[in-house]
């Protein structure tokens, strides 16, 4: 898995750093075109550069909580998860205005059909009729965006968890193929048989009759277990220590290590059989092996995942909080990062599980998804999808800020960024094919979520859920009360008056 780590980080930080690079180069241009590059690129870096800095902040304090993971894969993930958002955001807050100061308005200017798409008017394009359709009609558009996520969410409920698996090795390798000839007589279970450490608890008890009797005992009640296909024992090296103090009882099951039979095993082993003997009364057991380990993992994950959703919807609602200055806003933002995220887990139930679009995309068909990838995803979604929201949200609000009413504050802010966030999203999606393409069930994993999830946040969620969203809160998208903004620091935001729409 640790191999892993190389290819995802490169993805995390080339998806920020393009999405940095555009909202400011696509800022600058704007304020170009109003004064002269100096003011430009103080206007650009007040406004764009704070929203970086609300961005880079939020994707890094979702995957800085994976440190609170006691794996240390999944904490090596947290580490680099901290550091790659923080130095796009100093590389867009220091090299880019450089940059931009260096190679002036000829930088930024694009030429040819290019030139021609910048030069129109964003307020007449299709990004902006389409935030008019949400406004105008916004029970329609929420009704049918809630509609398309909750079918596609739906396939959660047959989502199930596994620590990995060796039927998703990449089959162009000569040890893979000699895997899959091994297993197909002897069963997945093979691979990853389960091992039963016995501490008699004094050296030289393993040659003693009773400790014999209940070894033997022991054997024989494991091998009428129906999931235990081999059992192997003995009275000497590799199953006891030279001190005698030690035993060794190894278990091969039928099935890989994270089917349910092989877990349902596992607990098996723990709760009865090796409390039911005959051994001395000092005798500890302990099962370990690649199955039990496994579910060690899957537990810890499972124990973990609550703390650190509810740790970084906590932190998050607080930073836009201020940064939003509003109180329900944020309370939307994490709503939609939400459904955006179990929009991706229904997806990657779709197509492993269920082999929807399997053949198409070339990825395994398997019964279940590798449980890293859920906690992984669900960090790097979070903090890409809050991105975005704040790309959007923070034009609105200046647009609020300027006079504006609520319904032109959501379309100008929707027409202003669309064309930013559906770039940097087309980005990270291709992107995101790279993992899809390899041979590790992982990393096609981890590439389908993020493909997925990304698109259909940059779509459904984005450009028709946020604006009709926000369209049916109105007034209460921009209340903050005064004695909230003065704890904050931040100036008050009434509710004024209910606004109308276009």
């Amino acid at each position: 898995m640790v191999l892993y780590i190389p290819n995802i980080v490169e993805l995390i930080g080339l998806g920020l750093a393009i999405d940095y690079s555009l909202l400011i180069v696509h800022r600058f241009r704007k304020e170009n075109q109003e004064g002269n590059e100096t003011d430009a690129l103080a206007a650009t870096m007040r406004t764009a550069g704070k929203t970086v800095i609300i961005s880079g902040v939020s994707v890094a304090i979702a995957l800085a909580t994976l440190l609170l993971v006691p794996i240390p894969f999944v904490r090596s993930l947290g580490a680099a998860g901290i550091v790659v958002p923080l130095v796009s955001v100093i590389a867009a807050l220091t090299l880019q205005p450089a940059l931009l100061s260096y190679f002036g308005k000829r930088g930024v200017t694009p030429r040819g059909f290019t030139g021609a798409m910048a030069r129109r008017d964003p307020m007449q394009g299709v990004i902006a009729k389409m935030a008019r359709m949400s406004v105008r009609h916004p029970l329609r558009v929420l009704a049918i965006s809630l509609v398309l996520l909750f079918s596609i969410t739906g396939s959660i409920l047959s989502l199930h968890v596994t620590p990995s698996s060796i039927t998703a090795l990449p089959k162009n390798l000569e040890s893979s193929r000699a895997i899959d000839t091994f297993t197909h007589k002897a069963g997945a279970g093979i691979i990853t048989p389960h091992e039963i450490v016995i501490d008699l608890g004094s050296p030289a008890l393993a040659s003693a009759f009773p400790v014999e009797s209940a070894r033997m005992k022991l054997v024989d009640a494991l091998s009428t277990d129906k999931e235990v296909f081999i059992t192997a024992s003995g009275v000497k090296a590799p199953f006891v220590d030279p001190s005698g103090r030690y035993l060794r009882i190894f278990l091969v099951s039928h099935h890989d290590i994270g089917a349910p039979q092989t877990v349902d095993l596992v607990k098996r082993l723990r709760a009865s059989y090796l409390h039911d003997t005959n051994f001395p009364p000092a005798t500890r057991f302990y099962v370990s092996g690649g199955p039990a380990q496994g579910f060690d993992l899957i537990s810890a994950l499972r124990s973990s995942a609550p703390k650190i959703v509810l740790l970084v919807l906590a932190i998050t609602y607080l930073l836009l909080l201020r940064a939003f200055r509003s109180l329900f806003l944020p309370l939307k933002a994490i709503a939609m990062d939400l459904l955006s995220i179990a929009s991706s887990f229904g997806i990657l139930v779709l197509i492993f599980k269920s082999g929807i679009g399997a053949t198409l995309f070339g990825t395994y068909h398997l019964p279940q998804i590798e449980a890293w990838v859920l906690l992984f995803l669900f960090a790097l979604l979070f903090g890409l999808s809050m991105d975005y929201e704040v790309f959007i949200v923070s034009r609105m609000r200046e647009a609020k800020d300027r006079g504006a009413s609520n319904s032109e504050a959501i379309v100008e802010g929707m027409a202003q960024t669309g064309g930013v966030v559906s770039g940097a999203a087309l980005i990270l999606i291709a992107a995101s094919t790279g993992l899809i393409l390899g041979h590790f069930a992982g990393l096609q994993e981890v590439g389908v979520g993020l493909a997925f999830g990304i698109l259909i946040d940059a779509t459904i969620i984005r450009g028709l859920l946020l604006p009709a969203t926000m369209v049916l809160l109105d007034r209460w998208n921009w209340w903050l009360p005064a004695s909230l903004a003065r704890a904050l620091k931040v100036k008050a935001s009434p509710l004024g008056s209910r606004g109308t729409r276009l």
